[in-house]
Order: structure tokens, then C-alpha cells, then sequence
């Protein structure tokens, strides 16, 4: 369970956050172009470029300016398809002209107002020293929301601990102290709405929602406690509100969520039929609001249960595939996953793909020739971590020359940029023994379609006499027990 997305944690640790976002979000808005001017002061030079922290180029550098000197003032200019949303602006900096670049990183929040900023690198997050204009909106409304936020939740956070702690919950003390906290928390989450309403024209204000504190039973016991937590959770947000859609905050919520649900089960297998429960659970309260949303809840649903191999939250995400209302993007995906399953069951026939055997000729992998028991079929990237854990631990293992008899390898790889052709190409020097070959393609290749892969590492083992699926084995402690339980 440790390399699984879903990872339980404790109530108090939630309840306790005092969520100090510095990830914002883009939205439907009509945004146009945006320029920031940058006055460079301090430093000999620097460079200076943006990233985005949401969409496909999140943590990519789209905009880039190099050798700004000191006393000198630049632009930069972001197109609309990249707003509103927060930014990394990074300055690569020489304090003298010999120095060598260091960098400091500046999060800043961009919509439709140009932006002028005075900007010593060195002290790029000191406001003495790095400043906007002086009507500059976002950020500055950003800035004073967290500073009147942790004010705010001072107190409900030390009520909080309290009614956490306290040994005699049927005591008239503990009593009012409950009736303080609920008059606390929903003085608190009116003032977020207050917040909100004041600040409805801003990109800024539609994070707000996330801060907000639901009910809690402080009388019951932990699970009563997590039980009333769970079914108030979302009362705070909107999901017909669009500018939610690419926050790296939505996705904090939710992983919050299904990690606090999560941590109910008290065993593996009582968490792995929890996880198709989450998941629906959520889906449907998105389910009532904005389309886009919706399909966005199942989206990450389904990369959830795709990440972990779990066919039960991807055949429960099914039904939303015949709703129209449904706007996943991921529809294909699910789609070829659910096929992929119905169709690669054990007892099926492996899928045929041509191989090079030992003199260098092609071969069906069905009428390969050899005299290991087994056939394992590996759908890797040489430069996927996981898969090179993988690999490792399946090398080590396979190298015994007993191990060799019972399974013959075949590494498929599916790397195709030119920096993961050469990591394949010096991994495979170093696996000797082994079948390879590269997909042509990848992820798109004939043979990562007939086997519907949609990520790696994937594997199946083949009976080398019926080239039938014997197994689909996760990782080397499955493929053991597969081999020991049929000798």
C-alpha cells in the first residue's frame, strides 16, 4: 500500500489545517493577454522565467528572459490560454557578475490586470524588498485573506484541541464548549462568505470555499467523529463553479477526502472496497453541478484507480459513461481500460506480437521457442521509477539459474523521446538474458493496444504450452506466489 495516491491520515491533522494555499486556480473567465513588468535591482543579473501550476504544462517553463540587468526593466507577456491561474515566477540571479546562477522562486497570481513588479532576486518573498503597484488586486487580496484567515482560525483551532482532548465529554464545561465552537465555526464560514461576495470579481475569491469547516460530533467516538465529518464535507463548495476545474486545490480537497475516508479501514482489504465507495460517494455530489466538474471527478477517479490497479473503482465508474451530463475527458481511456479487462482475463489467449528470437529473426511471441515453463510478458518505460524498482527486484530474482527455467522474459518497452530511447538503451545492456524490444509508438504501439495498457509497469504471465494468460501479476511477491502455488 505504500506506493498507492490513496494514503490514510488522522482526523486531527485535518481538522487542524489552517490551509495556506499558494496554488491557485484558471477558470472560464476572458482573461486577455497579460504583461508583467519586472524591475530588475540588487543583483549583477537574472534570469527570469514563468511556469504555470496547473494544466498539462504545470511546472514547465513558459516564458523565458535571460541576462536582465541590474537597474534594467523588462516584459513579459502571458497569453490568455494560460489565465487566470498562479505562477512560479523564478529568477536565476548572479549577485556579482562571476557568481554563479541561484535561484528563488516567487508565487504569484495573475488574471486580467498587467502587473508591475519591483523585484530585488535575493528577496524575492520579502515585501520590503520585492513589491507590486500599489493597485495591484489579486495577490494583494490573496496576501491579506491569509493573514485575516489565521486570525480567524485561531481560536476555532484551540476550541478544537480542546473538545479533541478533554477527558469528560458529559461535563457542563465541556457542554458550553461545544456551543462556543459551533458558534465559532459558523461565525467563521460566514465570514468566508462574506469574503467571497466581497471579492466576487476577483479569480482569487473562488478559493476561498476550500477553508471551509464542516460539523463535527466532538460527543461520539472517533469513528462517529470522522462519520459526521465525511457527510458534511462538501456543504462548502460549489460544484457548479467552473474556476474550481484546474486548482491544484480541488485536487488537495479530494485527496483529503478519500484519505480521511480511507483511513476508516481497519485492513487492506477492507480499504480496497472502500476505495469504489469513495469514489462514488463524491462523484455523485459533483454529479449535481456543473458538467464540466462531473467529468472532472470521475477524471480523477479514474487516474486514482488506474495508478492503483483496481478493475473495482473502474468498473464502478461505468454508469457515468452513459450519462450525458458526463463530460470526462477521460472517456477513451475508461473505455479501453473496461474493454481491456473483459477481454484479458485469465484463461484468454495472450495477444500476438512479433519478437526477434536469438538469431536475430521475427517470431510470433506465441510460437517463440522456449523451455521455461512460463512466459512473462513486461510493459515497461526505462524511465519510469516504478518501473525500474520493478525491474530491479525481477532481474535479481530471474539472474538465479533455477528462476531461469521456470520464466523466460519479455521486455516491452514503450519509451519514445530520444532522452528515454538512450536511458532504454543503456538499461538493457545491463539485462542480459532477457527479450527485448521497443514499441514503436508507446503508449499507442499495436502491442500496448491489443494488451490495453494506459500505463506501466504492466505484466502477464503466459503458459508457454496454450499461450494462455495465467496470471496478471502486480509485482514480484505476486509473481512468487503464483509460482508456488502451481509447481
Amino acid at each position: 500500500m505504500g506506493n498507492k495516491i490513496f494514503l490514510s491520515v488522522k482526523l486531527s491533522l485535518i481538522l487542524l489545517s489552517t490551509f495556506c494555499f499558494l496554488t491557485l486556480q484558471t477558470s472560464n473567465c476572458y482573461a486577455q493577454e497579460v504583461t508583467i513588468k519586472l524591475h530588475i535591482r540588487g543583483v549583477a543579473e537574472s534570469k527570469v522565467s514563468l511556469m504555470p501550476l496547473y494544466g498539462a504544462n504545470a511546472y514547465k517553463i513558459i516564458l523565458e528572459k535571460s541576462g536582465i540587468k541590474n537597474g534594467e526593466t523588462d516584459s513579459i507577456i502571458i497569453s490568455n490560454i494560460n489565465l487566470p491561474g498562479a505562477f512560479v515566477l523564478r529568477f536565476d540571479y548572479k549577485e556579482k557578475e562571476t557568481s554563479s546562477p541561484y535561484p528563488c522562486e516567487k508565487y504569484i497570481i495573475i488574471n486580467d490586470q498587467d502587473l508591475e513588479l519591483w523585484v530585488n532576486p535575493m528577496y524575492c518573498n520579502n515585501n520590503d524588498s520585492t513589491y507590486f503597484q500599489k493597485d495591484e488586486k489579486e495577490n494583494t487580496v490573496f496576501a491579506y485573506f491569509n493573514k485575516e484567515n489565521n486570525k480567524q482560525k485561531e481560536k476555532l483551532g484551540l476550541l478544537q484541541n480542546f473538545l479533541l482532548n478533554y477527558d469528560d465529554i458529559q461535563s457542563e464545561f465541556y457542554q458550553q464548549g461545544i456551543e462556543e465552537y459551533e458558534k465559532r465555526r459558523n461565525n467563521y464560514n460566514q465570514w468566508l462568505k462574506e469574503q467571497t461576495t466581497k471579492y466576487n470579481d476577483l479569480f482569487v475569491s473562488h478559493t476561498f470555499q476550500f477553508h471551509y469547516v464542516p460539523q463535527i460530533d466532538f460527543k461520539g467516538d472517533e469513528s462517529a467523529r470522522m462519520q459526521i465529518v465525511l457527510s458534511h464535507y462538501f456543504d462548502g463548495i460549489d460544484f457548479n463553479d467552473t474556476f474550481l476545474l484546474h486548482t491544484q486545490e480541488l485536487t488537495n480537497f479530494i485527496t483529503t477526502y478519500v484519505n480521511m475516508y480511507a483511513s476508516i479501514a481497519k485492513t487492506q482489504q477492507e480499504l480496497d472496497s472502500l476505495y469504489p465507495i469513495i469514489g462514488k460517494t463524491a462523484i455523485e455530489k459533483a454529479r449535481l453541478g456543473n458538467p464540466k466538474v462531473y467529468g472532472w471527478m470521475v477524471d480523477y477517479f479514474y487516474k486514482g484507480y488506474e495508478s492503483i490497479n483496481m478493475p473495482a473503482g473502474i468498473e464502478m465508474l461505468e454508469t457515468y459513461l452513459n450519462d450525458p451530463n458526463c463530460l470526462t475527458t477521460k472517456r477513451q481511456a475508461i473505455e479501453k481500460r473496461l474493454a481491456g479487462m473483459k477481454t484479458l482475463t485469465v484463461g484468454t489467449i495472450a495477444p500476438d506480437f512479433t519478437i526477434k528470437d536469438n538469431d536475430g529473426k521475427d517470431v510470433l511471441f506465441s510460437k517463440y521457442k522456449t523451455n521455461s515453463k512460463y512466459k512473462l510478458l513486461l510493459f515497461y518505460s526505462a524511465d519510469c521509477g516504478h518501473c525500474k524498482e520493478l525491474v530491479n527486484q525481477l532481474y535479481n530474482w530471474w539472474n538465479h539459474s533455477d528462476n531461469q527455467q521456470l520464466i523466460e522474459v519479455f521486455a516491452l518497452s514503450l519509451d519514445e523521446t530520444e532522452t528515454e530511447i538512450a536511458v532504454w538503451e543503456n538499461t538493457i545492456s545491463q539485462l542480459q538474458g532477457w527479450k527485448h524490444k521497443r514499441c514503436e509508438g508507446g503508449i499507442n504501439s499495436s502491442e500496448a493496444n491489443a494488451y490495453f495498457i494506459l500505463s506501466v509497469p504492466v505484466m502477464f504471465l503466459v503458459d508457454t504450452k496454450t499461450n494462455k494468460i495465467s496470471a496478471t501479476p502486480e509485482n514480484i511477491d505476486e509473481i512468487l506466489q503464483f509460482l508456488t502455488d502451481n509447481p
